[in-house]
């Protein structure tokens, strides 16, 4: 993102923590989302004008136990909803080693920003959650709740994402902006998901088939209500902590 736009997050942000009510914190954090959703339709159009400026090529993240896979589909869906595309790499025992996100420069950007925070908010959260049902698995109800989560966050990207674009397109016909060498911005979009999309077919070519995820824990809605709370792009407050985020 842009030094300006990323400063502006992160006062909007800090008010959204700062907030005395919940109503309050999400008026600062939806302002947020918005703008950094702009930013990405911004990227796609400034990238079209100037082709070569925003490359495609891959960010892999180590991830680490408890809840690789859950950290995994947590990042993977954030890159889905971003533009890019996603590639899990195994390790024994059901864990996920690493991700690797591929996909235009700007986009990777914006899903390491989104990511580290998501994944310091769930951690947080994890930790002190406990079924409600007796005798139910802990871990169990902790890898449903982060798949609410994670499926919750998706869902509010995806939907800022789609706001964006439309409000580019309004613009665009408006006359206020205009079109990347003259073409529409659904057209500009589309073919940024083809060339991405070929790109990864090249990279990867023999990928198998993830097999059907299956839960047994209850802790599914809990953590879809945490993912619609969720403070989408908060940057972490120590200096360290963003990059040690990232490699969990």
């Amino acid at each position: 993102m842009g030094v300006d736009k990323l400063a502006t997050v992160r006062k909007l942000l800090a008010k959204a923590e700062g907030a005395a009510t919940d109503a309050e914190a999400e008026s600062y954090t939806a302002k947020a989302v918005e703008l950094m959703a702009r930013h990405g339709i911004d990227a796609a159009l400034l990238a079209a004008a100037q082709p070569g400026r925003d490359e495609i090529g891959p960010l892999r993240v180590p991830l680490r136990d408890p809840y690789s896979a859950g950290k995994a589909r947590l990042l993977g869906w954030t890159a889905a909803a971003l533009g890019c595309r996603w590639v899990m790499h195994p390790a024994q025992g059901g864990r996920v080693a690493a991700v690797t996100v591929f996909g235009h420069a700007a986009d990777r950007e914006r899903v390491e920003l989104l990511y580290t925070s998501l994944q310091l908010q769930a951690t947080s959260q994890l930790v002190r959650l406990r079924p409600p049902l007796p005798g139910e698995s802990v871990a169990a109800y902790r890898r449903s709740w982060l798949y609410g989560f994670a499926a919750e966050v998706h869902r509010r990207l995806v939907a800022a994402e789609g706001a964006a674009a439309e409000q580019a397109a309004e613009r665009a016909a408006a006359g206020t902006t205009q079109p990347a060498h003259g073409q529409p911005v659904a057209l500009v979009l589309a073919g940024r998901t083809e060339r991405v999309e070929s790109a990864f077919a090249s990279a990867f070519p023999r990928l198998a088939t993830a097999r059907r995820t299956v839960l047994t824990g209850s802790g599914y809605a809990a953590g879809a209500l945490a993912g619609e709370r969720a403070e989408l792009g908060r940057p972490a407050h120590v200096g360290g902590e963003r990059r040690r985020a990232v490699r969990a």
